[in-house]
């Protein structure tokens, strides 16, 4: 019944934030690299922030979460409030990337730092590997920026990732943020009436990359992760990495990612998003299946061969240099 109370306070709130929008005019404008092709409000992801801190407190009072992790999630506050800010004024990127590098160093000292990787097969140790983590959270909250472009699939994999999470590690906290970002969901489902904005993205790469260190920290293997989140953190990636060969101004707003291109391509961003959906089901079922298990690292190898053929596949369909 908690989940479900806050899902609805979620879903209530997000329809406030969206009328107050269209009356303060908080308005994302298309431009070139936009998917949508009229103005919408925007800033929704508040409601996905304040109902998940609800939650998470009164989790902490349950005794459900421990106080380091408490510690951890509000530090990510002053990128709430910076992202916040930035979608109603604009902001300079060194100014956001700035707080959300404060926040980061100040989590990761909440929780102790990272102290191993386990990657079922081997483990790495070392101080370094708070380097790692440190520059691998700050990806993190940029890259969900980043590939929250389309109707519904920011939250759909926000959902997903975190349901999946529960199913795996049956901690609380898993299963508050997908109630959180339940609530949103259906104002932002196409055609979307209202953006989570950087307010809501940036914060929920945070909070994944909090999640990762937090786990990581109790010996689950980081490999969980990085299949859950591959869709994602694939895309943003290899996107990047293509656009440096290139020599192309990486700074620079595009629509290159492969799911901007499917979208180009003819597919509706609802489509887009389902098959989305079914692949991390599948890739689910598969993990359910291997975990514990050397296995696994198999399947996170094979994995990353198939998002790669995916993303060929989608250069049939359109192009990589043919998007803006």
């Amino acid at each position: 019944m908690f989940y479900v109370c806050i899902t609805v306070f979620s879903f209530l709130l997000t329809y406030v934030l969206m009328v107050i929008a269209r009356k303060k005019n908080i308005m994302d404008i298309p431009n070139e690299r936009s998917s949508h092709s009229v103005p919408t409000p925007r800033g929704g992801g508040l409601a996905i922030v304040i109902a998940f801190f609800l939650g998470v407190f009164y989790l902490y009072y349950k005794g459900e979460i421990p106080g380091n992790l408490l510690l951890a999630l509000l530090s990510g506050l002053p990128i709430v409030i910076i992202s916040l800010i930035d979608d109603i004024v604009s902001l300079s990127s060194k100014i956001r990337f700035l707080v959300q590098m404060c926040s980061t160093g100040l989590a990761l000292y909440f929780l102790g730092g990272l102290e191993k990787l386990n990657f079922i097969i081997f483990e790495i140790e070392g101080v370094w590997l708070n380097v790692v983590a440190f520059f691998g959270v700050l990806w993190l909250i940029n890259l969900y920026n980043f590939i929250d472009g389309i109707d519904g699939y920011a939250a759909s994999e926000a959902i997903f990732v975190s349901l999946a999470a529960f199913i795996l590690f049956r901690e609380s906290i898993f299963l508050l943020l997908a109630a959180a970002v339940g609530g949103f969901l259906p104002f932002n489902w196409q055609k979307a009436k209202i953006f989570m904005g950087d307010v809501g993205s940036a914060f929920l790469g945070f909070v994944f990359g909090i999640f990762i260190v937090y786990t990581a920290n109790k010996e689950i293997s980081i490999l969980y992760w990085l299949i859950l989140l591959g869709l994602f953190w694939f895309d943003a990636t290899f996107t990047l990495f293509r656009r440096i060969k290139n020599e192309e101004p990486f700074t620079k707003p595009h629509k290159k990612h492969a799911y901007q291109r499917i979208v180009q391509a003819g597919f509706s961003h609802q489509k887009t998003v389902i098959y989305a959906m079914v692949v991390n089901i599948v890739t689910f079922v598969v993990i359910y299946i291997s975990k514990e298990s050397e296995y696994l690292f198999y399947v996170f190898i094979i994995y990353l061969c198939l998002l790669y053929l995916l993303t060929k596949l989608i250069d049939y369909k359109r192009p990589f240099y043919a998007s803006v």
